[in-house]
């Protein structure tokens, strides 16, 4: 082992496997060994948080054609955190989001961050 690497995990300074912008950030890593003797890394599972987890801003109406990219690039400010609006609707495929013109999207606060219950 890079003796770095041992003195970082022997004082838990372990070096996150994803950014913190990433859907994946402190989702922990495992190994399975098959039969075979291959072992198999990969990511533990990810359980979306429940909606009511996150204040609301506002909600947007879906209409034909939207992408969630587009939607993330203009609420959020940036595409790649699409994953953020499918985790304030409880959405597992980011597709069903968009995919009936009509549905109402939430568009939140990240998970955790509160919102002021009366703005006026």
């Amino acid at each position: 082992m890079d003796p770095i690497q041992a003195f970082m995990q022997a004082n838990s300074l372990v070096t996150p496997l994803f950014p913190p912008e990433s859907r994946y950030h402190g989702i922990a890593a495992a190994q399975y060994t098959q039969p075979d003797g291959t072992t198999v890394a990969y990511l533990k599972r990810r359980f979306i948080p429940p909606p009511e987890n996150f204040s609301l801003l506002q909600e947007h109406l879906v209409t034909a054609g939207v992408r969630l990219d587009n939607l993330a690039a203009q609420y959020i400010g940036d595409p790649t955190q699409y994953w953020r609006i499918c985790d304030a609707n409880g959405a597992i495929r980011p597709a069903e989001l968009t995919e009936t013109p009509g549905t109402r999207l939430r568009i939140t606060l990240p998970e955790g961050v509160e919102g002021v219950a009366d703005a006026d």
